[in-house]
């Protein structure tokens, strides 16, 4: 059956209409690739390799060719078992140690250690290796403590109001996204400048990675300086709610 062009973007409101329902991406994902895919005559699977290739055999091939992607599920085991021996809990103890230790400085240096990672060309899975078992914790223990030095009294987890602590958590993955997004820009080598310098040349612009670089630097030190404002005024935020407790 044949159906018009604009049909055959129907995956893209599917996938639309999952993340608003907020259903499991990986699903909503596969189920829009399988729908295009059929609405464009595609064979589900194909034996044949002379044969046009099946929706089934594009994924695998695509899975198998993006496969460096899915390295970071090598780190998940050995962050799991540090987390069940008190990761968490001894990061977020060792940083209210620390008296100049505030929620919104410590996002601060997060933010400034990946833009100087990115520019270095590190990788580093920010997410599952840094935020969930280290920065989250220290931001929580920073916020804890401040609320403690506030009310001259003993830290107490529940002395932030829940509210407060998923402001944290949200705080702790802006600062990965802001420094990462922004810093690989600042290295010739990683794949987002790369990808810039592909598409730009694919299209007859004659530009060299380091002149890109060059214009991704101020907005690198624009998205700093707007992320310590945000952290201040987030700082102030977490130190107001607590003193309401």
């Amino acid at each position: 059956m044949h159906f018009p062009e604009w049909v055959k973007l129907s995956g893209i409101v599917l996938v639309l209409v999952g993340f608003a329902l907020r259903l499991k991406p990986t699903l909503v994902v596969v189920a829009a690739a399988l729908l295009t895919g059929l609405l464009a005559g595609m064979p589900i699977f194909s034996a044949d390799s002379a044969a046009r290739e099946g929706i089934i055999n594009m994924l695998g091939r695509a899975f198998v060719d993006n496969r460096l992607m899915t390295l970071f599920i090598i780190t998940l085991p050995a962050i799991g078992l540090s987390e069940r021996f008190g990761l968490q809990r001894q990061s977020a103890h060792l940083i209210a140690r620390i008296r100049a230790a505030t929620a919104g400085r410590l996002l601060i240096l997060y933010q400034l250690f990946r833009v100087v990672m990115g520019a270095l060309g590190l990788r580093l899975n920010g997410h599952p290796t840094f935020v969930r078992p280290l920065v989250y914790p220290m931001a929580l223990g920073a916020a804890e403590a401040q609320a403690a030095a506030a009310d001259q009294v003993q830290i107490d987890s529940e002395k932030l109001p829940a509210r407060s602590i998923e402001r944290i958590k949200a705080a702790a993955a802006a600062a990965e996204n802001y420094g990462n997004f922004y810093g690989q820009n600042l290295s010739p080598v990683q794949p987002g400048i790369l990808l810039v310098f592909g598409v730009l040349n694919n299209l007859g612009y004659n530009v060299s990675v380091w002149r890109l670089v060059l214009f991704a630097l101020p907005i690198a030190m624009c998205s700093v300086l707007i992320g310590m404002v945000q952290f201040w005024l987030f700082n102030r935020l977490i130190a107001g709610k607590a003193r309401e407790q």
